[in-house]
């Protein structure tokens, strides 16, 4: 099997992307429960397209920023689970772009072999 140069992955990963303006996510695993975990943040998007705060306005920081809380949770034992969970039924539903959406989906992916596999997840 002839597997893509992970050059390829890190040159398509320094694109621009636009920020979705209904929130991101951080996903984890929760290896005690055997689940993924996924966090939904809100955030607005200024006309420079950075993320910002909706309450305050200010620009939030990649990193070293304060803790957030979390404007609502999801958890489930695979990929598919939360991606239906994310994305069907009865909304609203905490995404807007379809590029927002296929990364999930992905990232889910990931943590879900890093969960089987008993192994650590960084999302990307």
């Amino acid at each position: 099997m002839k597997t893509v140069p992970s050059s390829l992955d890190d040159q398509l990963s320094q694109r621009f992307i636009d920020l979705d303006p209904c929130g991101y996510f951080l996903i984890k695993v929760d290896a005690d429960a055997a689940e993924l975990v996924v966090e939904h943040y809100s955030n607005d998007v200024d006309d420079k397209g950075r993320a910002t705060d909706p309450e305050t306005g200010e620009v939030l920081a990649c990193r070293g920023g304060g803790p957030r809380q979390a404007s609502r949770s999801f958890r489930g034992r695979t990929a598919k689970e939360l991606g239906i969970a994310l994305t069907e039924g009865d909304g609203p539903h905490p995404l807007s772009r379809l590029d927002h959406a296929l990364y999930l989906g992905r990232e889910l992916q990931k943590a879900e072999g890093c969960l089987n596999n008993d192994k650590p997840y960084v999302q990307d």
